[in-house]
């Protein structure tokens, strides 16, 4: 198997909610959500740099889906990272960002990078970073 990454799914308890931060606090495009014709079948889809292909699904979707329970979301679980060119673009971002998103301000970080995370409005984090050694 040739190790790739072709889909991320996050589960979301408002898919709505959640679009909407996606595409109005970040920026990120959408046709919005599709599927809404199919029990369980609400999803938005957001196309990213190589290939990947982000989603929102909700969360007792998912369950439904592939035949679990729902369980406790666990902020710490996952956490995704956007990496940037600059220090700059870091605070810009983490700047347009709602003053509750953020969950630590950008700072230096210890290995030399600099960063800040915030949180979706179902508490999946993000990291914002720029590695001065490997760039965006």
């Amino acid at each position: 198997m040739t190790p790739a990454i072709s889909y991320i799914t996050l589960g979301v308890d408002d898919l709505e909610r959640a679009v909407g931060f996606y595409r109005d606090v970040l920026g990120l495009p959408t046709e919005g959500i599709i599927g809404t014709e199919f029990d369980h079948g609400a999803v938005a889809f957001f196309k990213m740099a190589g290939g990947l292909t982000f989603a929102l699904w909700e969360r007792d979707s998912i369950a439904h889906d592939c035949g679990v329970e729902k369980g406790t979301p666990d902020r710490t679980a996952v956490m995704l990272a956007h990496n940037v060119a600059t220090a700059e673009e870091v605070d810009s971002i983490m700047s347009d960002l709602p003053a509750d998103a953020v969950v630590k301000p950008a700072r230096k970080l210890f290995w030399g990078g600099y960063g800040g995370v915030f949180s979706d409005p179902d508490g999946h984090l993000w990291e914002v970073v720029y590695n001065p050694k490997h760039g965006a």
